[in-house]
Order: C-alpha cells, then sequence, then structure tokens
C-alpha cells in the first residue's frame, strides 16, 4: 500500500480496457454480409444463429442474433453492441433487437428490454382519476 507522499509524487494510473473496434462507443451500426447457423464449446449443441456484420469503421466481425427467430438477411441494418455469446468461439459482438431492420421478438413479456419489445397496453400503470385529462 502507498503512502499518501508516495501517491502524490506519483499518482497511480488506471488503465482503462477498452474494446478497439468499438473505440470508446456502447453500439455501432453495421450492414449485414452472411447469415449463418454455428455450433457452440464442447459442452454444450444447438445450433446458434450469427451473422457476419460490416460495421461502419470499415471493419468485419461475426456477431450472435439474440431470442427466437430473426428477420436479418444480406444488407440489412443491425445495431451491434459488445455483449457477444460465451460459449461461441470467436463471437465477441450481439446484435440488438428492435432497431433498424432487426424485428423484435413477437409475444415476449419478461426481459423485453433485451428483444427489443415495447410495453403491453395491458401492462401499462394506470392514471388516477384526479389525474386524468
Amino acid at each position: 500500500m502507498s503512502t499518501i507522499s508516495q501517491i502524490f509524487k506519483k499518482p497511480r494510473f488506471f488503465k482503462k480496457k477498452l474494446n478497439p473496434i468499438l473505440s470508446d462507443r456502447p453500439q455501432i451500426k453495421g450492414v449485414v454480409l452472411k447469415v449463418r447457423i454455428t455450433t457452440p464449446r464442447k459442452p454444450n449443441s444447438a445450433r446458434r444463429p450469427v451473422v457476419k456484420v460490416l460495421f461502419s469503421n470499415k471493419v468485419q466481425r461475426v456477431a450472435h442474433i439474440p431470442g427466437k427467430g430473426h428477420n436479418l438477411r444480406k444488407h440489412s441494418e443491425v445495431l451491434v453492441s459488445g455483449v457477444g455469446a460465451r460459449d461461441l468461439p470467436g463471437v465477441h459482438f450481439s446484435c440488438v433487437r428492435g432497431v433498424y431492420d432487426f424485428s423484435p421478438v413477437f409475444g415476449k413479456v419478461r426481459r423485453r428490454s433485451i428483444y427489443g419489445v415495447k410495453r403491453p397496453d395491458v401492462l401499462k400503470k394506470k392514471l388516477r382519476r384526479r389525474f386524468r385529462v
């Protein structure tokens, strides 16, 4: 542990981890080049949909498609975040549903924010009579 006088002489420096492809942005826009299906790592077995995306900064990477079903095809525009899929090797990005050409998951009630679903009218909070217009 440093003393206060040592810290004044040479302050501590913390290196900020940045994703070089996103370049300090939370999400990035991209265009789909290819849609395909991959299989996960050893203990898991499934068919996971992924897309090859050309980002707006001219970098190509593979991104995961979350949720059931999708409407993506070549030349679709997607918003990509740096989340990825843990059991897919080399997939470090994930597409954001409900933005640009990527449709939300239909019939989703729970965890809607991940899958781009708006709040249904049934669940909307009722205003008290006094505040109605």
